[in-house]
C-alpha cells in the first residue's frame, strides 16, 4: 500500500513517537510510507526515519488556529495527495486531523483514518468547544476508520455523533515494554539530582511530559511547596522538552524551592529515570490516554496521575497507583508526599504497577492492530466503489495473505 501519515507537530510526544513506530513497521512490511509534518519539529526525530520513510516538512501546517495558513495548508496538502495518490491518509493530531482529512477528500483518496490521540473539544471553553466540534463531524463524514487510544476516546467520539460504533478501534499506544521493566539507573545520577558523589540519593519524584501548558508543569511547581514542607531534601525532576520551557523556567526561578527542582530537558533513556524515581507524576488537565501512565507501571513505580478519560481502564486508585482529580494540582502535591512518608503503601502500589497486564501496549501489539485496520478499511472502501485501480485491489490482496510473515 501507498500511505501517507500527517502530523501537525514532530516533537517528542506520544502522539508523534506512536506514529514513528506505525512508519517504520510498515515501511519494513513493503509498503510504500510518506510522512508529512507541520513547522514545529525535532530535527532528530525527522533524520532518525528519513531512511526509510518520505517525509515533508510543510511550514504553512501550525497547531494554532490561523485561517490564512491553514487555507495554504490544505492546498499543499491536496496538491501532495494528487500527486502522491496513496491508498491510504492516515492523520493525527487535532489540526491535521481536520485540515489532512479534507485535503485528502478534496484529492478522492480511497482510504481516510483519524488517530484519535486527544480530544480538542473536552476542557476547552464553550466557543472552543463548538468549534472543535463543527470541524470534527465535518471531517468524520469523510472518515473511513478511526484509531483511538482508549476506550473512553472511542466512547466520547460515539457520543459526540463523530462516526460510528463500527468506525471506531481501540489500539493502546504502545511502546518497548521489556525496556522498562529491566531498566537500570542512570549512569551518574548525582550529576541529575544535583548531589554530591556518594551522597546518599534523596526521595525522587519525576515528571515525564511535553512541555506544554496542558501538562501544567506550572501549577504543579506551584504546589510543589507542600511536598518540601514534609519532605525537605525531596528532587523533583522535570524531564522533557517544548515550547512552555521558557515559562517553566520562570516558575522554578520564582519557587523558594528552586533548589530541590532539577529541569533536565530531553532524556533518551527515560527508563531509566522512573527507575531512579520514588514517586512518578502526571497533572494534565488534556490527554487521551498518555502512555507515559504505562510507562511509569511497566517501570514498577507508584505514580500519581490525573483523573483523564480512560485512565481507569489501567491505573486503579490505591491498587496500582493513585488517581486524583484533574482540576486539583493541590491534591497530586498532597498523595505524593504522602507516598514518600509511608514506605510501606509506595512499595505496594510499585509491586503492583509491575504486575500490572500492559501486553496490549507492546509496540508489535499496535502496529500489527493498525496494519489489520488498514486492510479492512481500505477493502470495505474499494468495495463500496470509493475511487481505485487494480494495483491497490491487488496490493491489498497480496498484503492480506502476507500478513501472517510478520
Amino acid at each position: 500500500m501507498k500511505i501517507v501519515h500527517v502530523l501537525t507537530r514532530l516533537l517528542r510526544g506520544g502522539s508523534e513517537e506512536n506514529t514513528l513506530a506505525c512508519c517504520l513497521a510498515q515501511a519494513r512490511h513493503g509498503h510504500e510510507v510518506s510522512l508529512v509534518h507541520g513547522d514545529e519539529y525535532d530535527p532528530n526525530l525527522r533524520v532518525s526515519v528519513a531512511e526509510a520513510v518520505r517525509v515533508v516538512t510543510l511550514e504553512r501546517l501550525i497547531n494554532s488556529i490561523s485561517p490564512s495558513r491553514d487555507i495554504s495548508a490544505f492546498g499543499q496538502l491536496t496538491r501532495l495527495m494528487r500527486d502522491w495518490r496513496p491508498d491510504i491518509v492516515h492523520t493525527h493530531q487535532s489540526k491535521a486531523g481536520i485540515v489532512g482529512r479534507l485535503a485528502a477528500r478534496e484529492a478522492n483518496i480511497p482510504c481516510i483514518i483519524h488517530g484519535v490521540h486527544i480530544l480538542p473539544f473536552v476542557h476547552v471553553g464553550n466557543a472552543q468547544r463548538l468549534m472543535y466540534l463543527a470541524a470534527e463531524r465535518l471531517a468524520a463524514k469523510f472518515t473511513q476508520a478511526f484509531i483511538d487510544v482508549s476506550q473512553a476516546m472511542r466512547d466520547i467520539c460515539i457520543a459526540n455523533h463523530l462516526g460510528s460504533a463500527e468506525q471506531h478501534h481501540v489500539v493502546h499506544s504502545g511502546f518497548d515494554l521489556t525496556r522498562f521493566a529491566n531498566a537500570q539507573w542512570p549512569q551518574e545520577p548525582h550529576l541529575l539530582l544535583g548531589t554530591a558523589v556518594g551522597e546518599p540519593k534523596p526521595p525522587v519524584i519525576l515528571m515525564l511530559a511535553a512541555l506544554e501548558p496542558r501538562k501544567r508543569h506550572v501549577e504543579f511547581i506551584e504546589a510543589f511547596g507542600q511536598v518540601v514542607d514534609r519532605i525537605p531534601n525531596v528532587r523533583l525532576l522535570l524531564a522533557g522538552e517544548g515550547p512552555a520551557r521558557s515559562a517553566i523556567e520562570s516558575a522554578i526561578e520564582r519557587s523558594p524551592f528552586a533548589n530541590n527542582i532539577r529541569m533536565i530537558g530531553y532524556h533518551s533513556e527515560p527508563e531509566r529515570l522512573i527507575r531512579l524515581a520514588d514517586v512518578c507524576v502526571l497533572t494534565s488537565m488534556r490527554e487521551g490516554l498518555p502512555r507515559v501512565m504505562m510507562q511509569y507501571l511497566a517501570g514498577g513505580r507508584a505514580s500519581v496521575v490525573s483523573h483523564l478519560p480512560g485512565v481507569e481502564e489501567v491505573v486503579k486508585h490505591g491498587v496500582n497507583g493513585i488517581v486524583t482529580p484533574a482540576e486539583d494540582v493541590g491534591a497530586a502535591a498532597a498523595a505524593i508526599a504522602d507516598l514518600l512518608q509511608n514506605e510501606h503503601y509506595r512499595a505496594r502500589l510499585a509491586e503492583s504497577a509491575k504486575l500490572t497486564d500492559l501486553s496490549s501496549w507492546g509496540l508489535d501489539a499496535m502496529c500489527d492492530r493498525v496494519e489489520l485496520i488498514y486492510q479492512s478499511a481500505l477493502e470495505s472502501a474499494l468495495s463500496a466503489g470509493r475511487p481505485n485501480d487494480a494495483r491497490i485491489r491487488d496490493g491489498l490482496t497480496k498484503q492480506t495473505l502476507g500478513l501472517h510473515r510478520f
